[in-house]
């Protein structure tokens, strides 16, 4: 008996001390193989867990490596008849090339073939009853079959071989009935040609094959295009990194070109301009604009300098960056995201598990029924060998559930492809039904309708090069508000010479005088008063002075976003733990009637069952460790991808960015997928109960029999193909404003609000 492989080196250790493998399957035609494949992983012993990725093909295995070798886990899959190997990006991404490709020139040999049989066997038909003699009419028969044969024999492969793998473990997948369909017609044409009989099928045959490679090209197509979202993203962090030699001065001279895996956590690294970042990182020394469109979707640079965070993926613009890496290896936010969607395209939903269920049964009941079909017409209905057989061949190809199998996985696949393109990652597998099934949405305030840091909320009103002097005074300062007018004017040099006094302010020589920023005081300013719900901090130069209004923002597009989500059905209300007189100027502001400050957990949940109990489903979006309980008790969640951990892991879906518009996408999306869905499992199981009678009653010759099962996967195919993206679905779901020419009702704020603490 041969040895196990050595996969040790692949194998990965979580935190329980469990080992997990990911595996690249061969052979993977239909839905009916990922019950194969789990089932057999689940029986060996050692196994606590296996998923398989339809999308990707990737097989991920949780197992004792105390009780199972790695090598152990392909040795069962190839004696199911699959080809496991260790999921290697570059490899899996060759091997997928290789087989698309393949797709492809065996669905053009199939259409070159059916084409030429077409014009054959329409002039046979156009010739009978006419002059065409019996010996032309064999004649086209013949050129039909040698067309035939050689060009159904290539273009079959795919599914040839994946029927002569399932029928030798013992197993029925759908490419059975669809190569026993394709043999016994082309067998039958052979037959009546050396008959001399009117008819043959040497264009069912191929017609069938070449229809049902065009609708494996869409599928795998589709595929690929989703499936490259967490390569490109994997991608995008390049190979290698400028990094200083640890321990050495952290000079020129002593950059070292590492390679980005090799990265850990705390060291040094030099990004040039027009660099990419090779991991995520907290600037040391130098200030410049990135480009995070690729991350967060924000088209706009973004101005960063000493102290800013930065991802790995993003641009360098002009000027030179030292960075600290603060997230190394695969933990990288860039990672996360790829995880996120790699598990977003694994995930099956309800109505994807019914589908797999139904195809797996489905399989072997076409061919008790055509065989029954058959049989009875040959012995109950009178009709000859010839006759029964052509029924049951037409039966056993009209009723193959490729349709079923495609009608769910393909919207899924679209689905999180979109997803992606709004900024959108998946989180449960259900979570695609359940969000597009709420007809409420509960923000939380802080970090989710605002930006999580707070701003200069009146920096339109401040003098340009006050508040410049400001933001470089407030780089020497670690106050909160200190930092949030440092974030003004990130591209500003700090001041040289700046003193801090402590909970008080900052000062620097510049020009002719000094210049301050902090409390009045400390500016020697007479106060103007406290603000109604912002805090206050002064800058002055010289007899010039000014008062910076800190508040945390809006996020850019929140307003827009909530009016345009009420205007298509849906209700809103904001639960914060913020005081309220902090949250009633935002309420206000939006538009929302219905809000609650100064909010517990337990609260927040209360407001939840209490809705839930009245038939609600909730959408719940926030980001704070106090919004996990609410978010795992909510039917559906929403989270920025900013947020805490444990606020992610209870969340269906993450986002990206600064703008709430990933929200109304995600809604959007998930409600167009669900109706697709529906429409597909509809359409199959319409299809079949049409279809099916049809071709027992024996009015459906094998060619309609294959133009019929074909055409029925292609639309299944071409109906989900319409998910392509956010922006139709944005446009479907919400449309543009009904009342862009006026503002909304707001509710009044409660009366005298407490004014927030200055500095």
């Amino acid at each position: 008996m041969a040895a196990s492989p050595d996969f040790s080196h692949f194998v990965k250790t979580d935190a329980e001390g469990r080992s997990r493998i990911d595996l690249a399957i061969d052979g993977i035609t239909c839905a009916a193989c990922l019950g194969d494949i789990e089932t057999a992983m689940k029986r060996l012993p050692g196994v606590m867990n296996a998923r398989l990725n339809l999308t990707s093909h990737r097989l991920a295995v949780t197992f004792d490596a105390a009780r199972i070798e790695a090598g152990g886990l392909t040795g069962a899959l190839e004696a199911i008849g699959y080809r496991a190997y260790p999921y290697e990006q570059r490899k899996v991404e060759a091997d997928e090339a290789a087989r698309f490709h393949l797709l492809l020139k065996c669905l053009g040999v199939a259409v070159f073939a059916a084409m030429n049989i077409m014009l054959l066997s329409i002039s046979v038909w156009s010739g009978e009853g006419a002059s065409m003699s019996n010996e032309t009419r064999d004649f086209f028969h013949f050129l039909s079959a040698l067309i035939a044969l050689p060009a159904a024999a290539y273009a079959g492969q795919p599914f040839y071989v994946s029927a002569w793998n399932s029928l030798r473990q013992g197993r029925v997948n759908m490419d059975v009935p669809i190569t026993i369909g394709v043999v016994l017609a082309l067998a039958l044409s052979v037959y009546e040609t050396w008959r001399h009989a009117p008819q043959t099928y040497f264009d069912s045959a191929v017609m069938l094959l070449a229809f049902l490679l065009a609708g494996r090209v869409m599928d795998q197509a589709m595929r690929r295009k989703t499936r490259a979202a967490a390569g490109n993203l994997a991608a995008l962090k390049g190979e290698n990194a400028l990094r200083f030699t640890p321990g050495a001065q952290e000079t020129e001279e002593n950059l070292v070109l590492t390679p980005v895996a090799a990265l850990a956590e705390d060291d040094r690294v030099l990004v040039r301009a027009g660099e990419r970042i090779p991991a995520d990182g907290v600037i040391e020394n130098g200030a410049s604009s990135v480009d995070e469109s690729a991350i967060t979707g924000e088209t706009l640079g973004k101005a960063v300098r000493v102290g800013d965070n930065v991802y790995a993926g993003s641009i360098n613009g002009d000027g030179a960056l030292k960075l600290r890496v603060t997230a190394a290896g695969n933990a990288a936010l860039i990672d996360e995201a790829a995880r996120l969607i790699d598990a977003a395209s694994a995930a099956r939903s309800g109505y994807v598990r019914l589908a797999d269920r139904v195809s797996q049964l489905y399989a072997p009941v076409v061919h008790v029924t055509a065989l029954a079909t058959g049989l009875t017409w040959y012995f109950f209905l009178g009709a000859g060998v010839h006759d029964a057989l052509v029924i049951a061949i037409s039966v056993l190809i009209i009723t193959c559930p490729c349709a079923l199998a495609l009608a769910v996985p393909a919207v899924q696949a679209m689905a999180s492809g979109a997803f992606f393109r709004a900024g959108l990652f998946l989180n449960d597998a259900t979570g695609l039904e359940k969000i597009g099934e709420i007809d409420t949405v509960v923000f939380d305030k802080t970090g989710t309708l605002t930006l999580p840091e707070p701003r200069v909320a009146n920096a339109d009103d401040i003098p340009p090069d006050l508040l410049d002097l400001a933001a470089r005074l407030a780089h020497s300062s670690s106050h909160p508000l200190a930092r949030a007018v440092a974030l003004s004017a990130r591209s500003a040099p700090p001041l040289p010479d700046a003193r801090e006094t402590q909970g008080m302010g900052v000062a620097a020589p510049f020009g002719q005088t000094e210049a301050w920023l902090g409390s009045a005081a400390f500016c020697e300013i007479e106060s103007p008063g406290a603000h109604a719900d912002a805090s206050a901090i002064f800058v002055r130069h010289g007899a010039r002075w000014a008062r910076l209004l800190i508040r945390q923002t809006l996020r850019p597009d929140a307003a827009r976003v909530l009016d345009r989500l009420r205007e298509s059905g849906l209700k809103i209300a904001i639960l914060s733990g913020d005081r309220s007189e902090a949250v009633a100027p935002i309420a206000r502001g939006l538009g929302v009637e219905s809000w609650s400050g100064g909010l517990k957990p337990a609260d927040k949940i209360a407001f939840i069952d209490e809705r839930a109990a009245e038939g609600a489903k909730i959408l719940m979006v926030g980001d704070g460790l106090n919004d996990a309980p609410a978010l795992a008790a909510a039917y559906a969640s929403l989270s920025p991808i900013d947020a805490v951990h444990l606020t992610q892991t209870q969340a269906d879906a993450v986002f990206l960015g600064d703008r709430l518009a990933p929200v109304a996408a995600a809604i959007a999306i998930a409600r167009r997928a669900r109706g697709l869905m529906r429409q597909n499992l509809a359409f199959a199981v319409g299809y079949n109960a049409v279809a099916v009678p049809f071709a027992m009653s024996g009015h459906a010759t094998p060619l309609f029999a294959a133009l019929a099962m074909s055409a029925s996967s292609i639309i299944v195919t071409v109906n989900a193909l319409r998910l392509r993206g956010p922006g139709k679905a944005v446009t479907l779901l919400l449309g543009e404003p009904k009342n862009s020419g006026s503002e909304p009702v707001r509710k009044a704020a409660p009366p005298n609000p407490v004014a927030a603490p200055s500095a």
